[in-house]
């Protein structure tokens, strides 16, 4: 029966997480462009400090039900964060030739997701 509640969390979490990645791509590739996949990068950049300040703050801080934190990290961020769109987006840069762009998303997403990750956490122990 636990399994099962755990399984509904995740899968809530992961309704309300894949919506609001394609709205926030979807909003970002309208408003600055498609030549870089600015939209995947925000996504995955937020994704990287949510996880860090919401794993951090349950460990050390806040009692989350177990199903909370199923809702939220494994299915809300999972399907939040995007890392399967970034390889491939990735690989269609570099199909394209263009390997200046490619290098550039992934340099930032790994550079700017982990300086995210860590800010995540550090506001998470300043609460």
């Amino acid at each position: 029966m636990q399994l099962f509640l755990n399984t509904l969390f995740v899968g809530f979490g992961g309704f309300f997480g894949a919506i609001l990645r394609y709205l926030a791509s979807a909003w970002i590739g309208q408003r600055w462009g498609r030549a870089f996949p600015l939209g995947t990068f925000f996504v995955n950049v937020a994704g990287c400090f949510l996880i860090g300040l919401l794993m951090t703050l349950f460990a050390e801080r806040v009692m989350a039900s177990p199903q909370l934190r199923f809702f939220l990290t494994v299915g809300f961020l999972g399907a939040f964060t995007t890392f399967s769109t970034f390889e491939y987006e990735t690989g269609a840069l570099l199909f394209d030739g263009e390997f200046i762009l490619a290098s550039l998303n992934v340099f930032l997403s790994l550079i700017i997701g982990f300086g995210a990750l860590k800010l995540g956490e550090s506001l998470a122990r300043k609460l």
